[in-house]
């Protein structure tokens, strides 16, 4: 997950990003906190992290997966770089973290360069290329500037 800013400026946290998912958007298998940590559901991991990953890399994935503090949901950033500098946003078309209209929105917001592709949330694994070809072309924009 990452935190984001609104293009006015004003601050964001994750917590806004899922609080009010729109009606038949998935919902993430957060668990409730235990010692102060969240973490996914495994049992759930694969359907909603990793729908588009084989099946023992998924449950690999979800045994392995880093819980992370609970005040990360409320993080903020207060000058983000997008503001400045500029950005790409990769669409995962399949996935069901963050609802693909979601994350068109805050690429849009923060003038990203946009591509799609078919893939879940972990599209960085099921679809490493779709990722590198969008790193490419990032690092070309910029190393021809």
């Amino acid at each position: 997950m990452r935190s984001t800013a609104l293009s006015d400026g004003a601050v964001c946290c994750h917590r806004s990003l899922i609080k009010d998912p729109p009606p038949g958007a998935p919902v993430p298998p957060i668990l409730p906190p235990q010692g102060g940590f969240l973490a996914l559901d495994k049992a759930k991991f694969a359907a909603s992290f990793a729908a588009d990953v084989a099946a023992d890399k998924a449950e690999f994935m979800a045994n392995s997966q880093v819980p992370w503090g609970l005040e990360a949901l409320n993080g903020s950033v207060t000058k983000p770089a997008w503001q400045s500098k500029p950005s790409w946003y990769l669409v995962a078309t399949d996935d069901r973290m963050i609802p693909p209209p979601a994350q068109r929105f805050m690429a849009k917001r923060a003038g990203s360069t946009v591509v799609e592709s078919e893939g879940s949330h972990a599209t960085y694994v099921s679809q490493p290329e779709a990722v590198a070809q969008l790193i490419r072309k990032a690092a070309k924009s910029v190393a021809s500037k």
